[in-house]
């Protein structure tokens, strides 16, 4: 019986098995098809991101704040400057809508109460709308420019709302009456002077409907 050194004469004593070289542009090949992946994995990253960040993005909420003054298409005349150029207005046929600038009705610094001084313009606006049921009114309240563009906006409508608080306890009905602030805007006169600054501080009446 052979034993386990025993062999035939010629055959080997042990096996070798060579392994087959790759080619240089075999293992090119592998290392760019693995950069290639690498650069589509971050590609997707980014854009997954991309999508998140636009999902997530908060929506810029719109402005608030006072229902700034002008009115389009809002005439005004000199021979109906002042309220007391009112009733002759509705009771005509020109169009609206028609701006009126208050004879008296200005306000004290940082201010939104109605003077007792001003209390007979009131009356007489008041009665006036009385006459002309069917008119509807826009009250601008303004202010002078010390202050914040905030605070003076804030400043102008709680003018405007005092302006037409006095008129309905005169008996206007409130419906009739939109209220709205030009803050610091459209000045009158100068702010550099404290005469000036009180024309600034002022209302307007826009008729917007007889």
């Amino acid at each position: 019986m052979a034993g386990p050194d025993d062999r035939q004469d010629g055959s080997p004593s042990h096996i070798h098995i060579e392994k087959t070289k790759q080619p240089a542009w075999f293992k090119a090949l592998a290392w760019l098809a693995l950069a290639l992946g690498l650069l589509a994995l971050l590609l997707a990253l980014t854009r997954c991101n991309r999508q998140e960040t636009a999902t997530v993005a908060p929506v810029a909420p719109a402005p608030a704040g006072p229902v700034v003054a002008a009115t389009p298409n809002a005439a005004s005349s000199t021979a109906l400057v002042g309220t007391s150029g009112l009733g002759s207005y509705l009771g005509g046929t020109d169009a609206t809508p028609r701006t009126f600038t208050f004879e008296k009705l200005n306000f004290d610094t940082a201010k939104s109460a109605v003077r007792p001084a001003d209390a007979a313009e009131i009356n007489q606006i008041a009665a006036t709308l009385k006459q002309y049921p069917s008119a509807k009114i826009r009250i601008a309240g303004y202010a002078d420019a010390r202050g914040t563009d905030a605070a003076n906006m804030a400043l102008g409508k709680a003018r405007a709302d005092s302006i037409k608080s006095a008129l309905v306890t005169q008996g206007i009905d409130g419906g009739r009456i939109e209220t709205a602030s030009g803050g610091e805007h459209d000045a009158v006169d100068s702010n550099a002077t404290p005469g000036g600054r009180f024309e600034n501080r002022r209302t307007e009446l826009v008729v917007t409907a007889r």
